[in-house]
């Protein structure tokens, strides 16, 4: 398959790119989108041939549901029902954005899309580019990250190209992604609401909406055998470069300090930018400042993604403060270690 590029850089002149675009996924195609968080690998959520095409690309587990995107928050009631009232208090405040709300669905929302689930998340995004594209194709279009399965996700066209090229039908290059984490994914069918998973929005706003919000096992935890994921990167490792990773965990001058005492020989490390100087320049990345974590958010997963360039056999990974936008940092690294996790505390 040849992967037709559109390269985008001002949406007002991009009216038959995204048009060609637009057909593409109309017929049933696969098409990387970017949005504010990070690229996604999209087709036409109501098409199950066409969601198959996705996960036949990503390689990506079949129990794992995707989230439908949308070109606004009139779309919810065509493809959700029994929508509660708390959904529109929060896309009053976050949509557009970095937010996915499971809802029940309706039947025309095939089982492939939903992994055989009774809901489905549905996201508003924040990218000109991909909001004129599901306009265009008037219909939402499911988009995991356009990753292989397992990887560090996508923020920049050059990431979509490696993992995607000659496996989908087009990309679009709408430049760097803003946040850099996938959106949270908030529950809004059981009481009280659950956190399935943190992102651009933290915990502490959704509380400010919602007022009492339960945090699921998974986020701080993988599922067990036989529990069934109930949005996207709850089940499975997500997010890992080639060599294994070990996140340490506490203040940023513990972790250093841990890090700077194991053997480090072929070692990596991630830490933070004002600790790097304690380490092999050759085999270290910062990723932001301790006290940055939009910093952080932006270069998780380029820097992931670089240790692949780097001959290094293990990773220590310094981890952020769990608060505020922290709590979704921290969740990528130990999906990437797969939550080999060393705990210092913060005292």
């Amino acid at each position: 398959m040849t992967t037709k590029v559109f390269r985008i850089t001002d949406i007002s002149r991009a009216a038959l790119e995204i048009e060609e675009a637009a057909r593409i996924i109309r017929r049933g195609g696969t098409v990387a989108i970017p949005t504010e968080t990070v690229y996604g690998l999209g087709a036409n959520g109501l098409d199950g041939e066409a969601v198959r095409k996705i996960f036949e690309a990503k390689g990506r587990p079949q129990d794992n549901p995707l989230i439908l995107h949308v070109a606004d928050e009139s779309w919810i009631e065509r493809y959700c029902k029994d929508v509660p009232p708390e959904t529109y208090e929060l896309t009053k405040r976050f949509w557009p954005g970095p937010l996915t709300i499971i809802l029940k669905r309706r039947s025309i929302v095939p089982d492939i899309t939903t992994a055989g689930l009774p809901t489905v998340g549905m996201r508003y995004p924040d990218h000109p580019i991909t909001n004129a594209l599901i306009r265009a194709a008037g219909v939402p279009i499911a988009a995991p990250s356009a990753n292989i399965s397992g990887r560090p996700s996508t923020t920049s066209f050059e990431h979509v190209l490696k993992d995607m090229d000659g496996k989908i039908d087009a990309i679009i290059d709408g430049g760097d992604c803003a946040v850099g984490l996938e959106s949270t994914i908030i529950d809004l069918t059981v009481k009280p609401p659950r956190l399935l998973r943190p992102g651009g929005v933290t915990l502490e706003q959704l509380k400010e909406v919602l007022g009492e919000v339960e945090v699921d096992k998974a986020v701080s935890s993988l599922l067990g055998n036989g529990e069934k994921p109930k949005a996207p990167g709850m089940k499975y490792r997500h997010y890992a470069p080639k060599a294994p990773v070990t996140v340490v965990c506490g203040s940023p001058e513990k972790s250093a300090q841990y890090i700077l005492k194991q053997d480090l020989n072929d070692k990596g490390v991630l830490c933070f930018d004002e600790y790097a100087h304690l380490f092999d320049r050759e085999r270290t990345l910062s990723f932001g400042s301790s006290t940055d974590l939009k910093a952080q958010a932006e270069r998780l997963f380029d820097a992931l993604r670089a240790f692949d360039e780097l001959d290094v056999r293990e990773i220590f990974a310094q981890c952020p403060t769990e608060e505020g936008l922290g709590l979704a940092i921290a969740n990528r690294l130990k999906k990437a270690a797969g939550f080999r996790i060393v705990d210092l505390g913060r005292d």
